[in-house]
């Protein structure tokens, strides 16, 4: 992109920005009726158009069954949209504070009043073209902010799709679709938000930051990164095993709270991979030809995830695929397919445990106890989410209090990114911040501190005015001090 193709594009978003921002300006109190109408303006977009979104995500992965995107899209963003709705009366409420005493009882009152932080960016990534969208937009508009969407390139027909269904349901200056490519990304990161939401690789989350410090913008960073399954010998293994393999590879395992390597006690190795093969056997009996089986979103990724395997195999690890008709995946394969893959005594040096994954490859460590797989998983970048299988409540608890990750899901997974009143977010490496219901909300608004003094002096009574020669406010100091 040359000079002047950048200026246009810097020129379009910084429009579109400073019209949201005087309108939310002009607007003054945003009351709980115009929020609510927002909010129902954006649930009948994704109620009116969910047939229309199912087709257009499918083309944009090659493949993606109706199903998936009804569950993981469409119901998703519906819950995070009427949750808001629901509550965004109480939770616009302020909050009363105790003051420190004796100010409260001579009349003074504090509390906090949660207030629009103004124009909100929001970039989102490709995997779930709709929740990614909807369901933190649907805090940032209880919260009572201007919205401008910048959705993933990778899904660009699903894309161009928002920019025409937001202009009908919205004006502009309320909530605005900015579509484009890197470049544009890269402008639309660089502008002066009032905050600023990013989904997506840690690696460009640290561009993300970088660049929005320039203008000190706030963050909220979903990062993902390398989520570890922890399976102690009290774990039933048909159990672990079922639901590893299902969510390892729902959406062809492209899920940032997806599992990405399991650490097994040694000798249960076979066991597990015989168990994981029949599982993925039994739910994808073929698979080019399956449309419960989701595409990988492009080449470029599904060659990446090839890499993966052609260098653990180089590094001497043992490579399962798992192909049960023995399909041409090379030859015949027009949608980005890729079969899922085990890798057994994966090391440190194999990019596939360095990278987060993001597809149906699952690394497989074996372990001499739980508390070894603690141990490694301290030793890595902080994940998005942590997973314990095992019917030990003592080691249970263990796990969830010697480890730091985003979230912790216990006897299953992926879950905890589901439910409304649970904050989600990352920490350190997976990110910063969390969104999800009355959490979101909080995310999205300033905390106004509001102190009210009464016409009392306080002042004179706390003997704050000099002179202070008479030792009154060295004696009052001290006698609130105590000793």
């Amino acid at each position: 992109m040359d000079d002047v193709q950048s200026s246009a594009i810097s020129g379009d978003i910084a429009a579109v920005l400073q019209a949201q921002r005087s309108a939310y300006i002009a607007e003054g109190h945003i009351s709980a009726e115009v929020r609510i109408d927002r909010l129902k303006r954006a649930l009948n977009i994704v109620l009116e158009h969910q047939d229309d979104f199912i087709c257009l995500i499918s083309e944009d992965f090659g493949n993606r069954s109706a199903g998936t995107t009804l569950f993981a899209d469409v119901a998703a963003s519906v819950s995070a949209l009427k949750d808001a709705i629901k509550h965004v009366r109480k939770w616009m409420k302020p909050s009363k504070r105790s003051l420190a005493f004796p100010f409260g009882l001579m009349g003074a009152k504090g509390r906090v009043v949660p207030q629009p932080k103004g124009v909100v960016g929001l970039i989102t990534p490709w995997n779930f073209p709709m929740t990614m969208v909807f369901v933190p937009l649907a805090q940032m508009l209880a919260a009572g902010n201007r919205v401008m969407i910048k959705p993933s390139e990778h899904t660009s027909k699903t894309s161009a799709f928002y920019k025409q269904v937001f202009e009908q349901a919205f004006d502009t200056s309320e909530v605005a679709v900015i579509n484009g490519g890197v470049e544009t990304s890269q402008v639309f990161s660089s502008q002066p938000f009032d905050h600023l939401m990013f989904t997506g690789a840690p690696s460009i989350g640290k561009l993300i930051m970088r660049s929005a410090s320039e203008n000190l913008v706030p963050v909220t960073l979903e990062l993902g990164g390398k989520s570890p399954v922890i399976v102690g010998d009290s774990a039933d293994l048909d159990m672990t095993v079922k639901r590893v393999a299902m969510w390892k590879n729902a959406n062809a395992g492209q899920i940032c709270l997806a599992p990405d390597y399991i650490n097994i006690q040694k000798g249960r190795e076979e066991e597990f991979v015989q168990k994981y093969t029949d599982a993925v056997t039994s739910m994808f009996p073929n698979m080019l030809a399956n449309d419960d089986y989701t595409s990988i979103i492009s080449k470029r990724h599904k060659e990446r995830l090839e890499g993966y395997l052609d260098d653990a195999r180089d590094k001497g690890a043992d490579v399962r695929i798992i192909n049960p008709l023995n399909e041409d995946f090379a030859g015949q394969n027009h949608s980005n397919k890729m079969p899922p893959a085990l890798i057994l005594n994966p090391t440190d040096d194999m990019k596939v445990m360095q990278e987060e994954i993001f597809g149906p490859i699952l690394p497989v460590r074996t372990v001499d106890t739980v508390k070894g797989a603690v141990d490694y998983v301290n030793s890595r970048e902080r994940p998005l989410a942590l997973y314990y299988f095992g019917d030990d409540s003592a080691e249970e608890q263990s796990v969830i209090e010697n480890t730091i990750s985003g979230s912790v899901c216990i006897n299953d997974l992926v879950w905890q990114g589901g439910h409304e009143n649970l904050p989600f977010g990352g920490v350190g490496n997976s990110g910063m911040g969390h969104y999800h219901g009355y959490d979101g909300f909080l995310e999205f608004s300033h905390q106004k501190s509001v102190l009210k003094h009464p016409k009392l002096d306080l002042n004179k009574l706390a003997a704050l005015i000099p002179p202070y020669s008479d030792g009154k406010l060295e004696k009052s100091m001290k006698s609130r001090i105590g000793k």
